[in-house]
């Protein structure tokens, strides 16, 4: 595989802008995108943005529907860099971790564990009750890594897309991918030495 391919899932969790950025962030990088979103995903994206589902579809290289377990990416055999679930639902991640998955993009997400492929879960939920966390284990013990989108201050964001980006440049450094947008930590600066 010589183009870089990636799978993105989009669920109806809060945060949805964390999906519609990291598209425009792997169009900018000349990646590949397969672009899965939830039907509760769509009413996510009219509550907290401006743009319609066919905006954000066409952000993405190809899109498939939610149902179509016929899809490329339900197979082991479609080739990719893994996947990337942003944001990421509770509801998505429990049915990752417990092998019962219901629509595409748990499917997609099932098959990158198997075949042992990156899969990175932006998990927006706070607070968290022990069946969640017992279920962030689980697919952390399956191999994903959980990735709640939690900001980093010493990069000193000036604006919530500075935010975004910073952790979005964090989640695509687990695939190798530079987009530019990380501010990187180089050991504490002369004005802390004084205090």
């Amino acid at each position: 595989m010589t183009t870089k391919r990636l799978l993105v899932g989009i669920s109806g969790a809060s945060g949805a802008v964390y999906g519609i950025r990291l598209l425009e962030l792997l169009k900018e990088a000349g990646v590949e995108t397969h672009l899965v979103i939830s039907r509760a995903a769509r009413l996510t994206l009219a509550y907290e943005t401006d743009m319609s589902v066919s905006d954000v579809e066409a952000l993405a290289t190809v899109v498939y529907p939610e149902q179509d377990v016929g899809a490329a990416c339900s197979s082991g055999s479609f080739r990719t860099l893994g996947m990337i679930i942003a944001p990421c639902s509770i509801k998505t991640m429990s049915e990752i971790a417990s092998g019962t998955t219901t629509n595409l993009v748990s499917r997609a997400a099932d098959v990158c564990l198997k075949e042992r492929r990156r899969l990175v879960l932006m998990l927006r939920e706070t607070p968290l009750h022990l069946g969640h966390i017992r279920s962030m284990a689980a697919v952390t013990e399956a191999g994903a890594i959980v990735y709640p989108p939690v900001p980093a201050f010493y990069a000193r964001p000036q604006s919530i897309e500075d935010m975004i980006d910073h952790t979005l440049g964090r989640v695509l450094d687990l695939f190798d991918i530079e987009v530019g947008t990380v501010r990187r930590w180089s050991g504490k600066s002369r004005k802390s030495d004084s205090i």
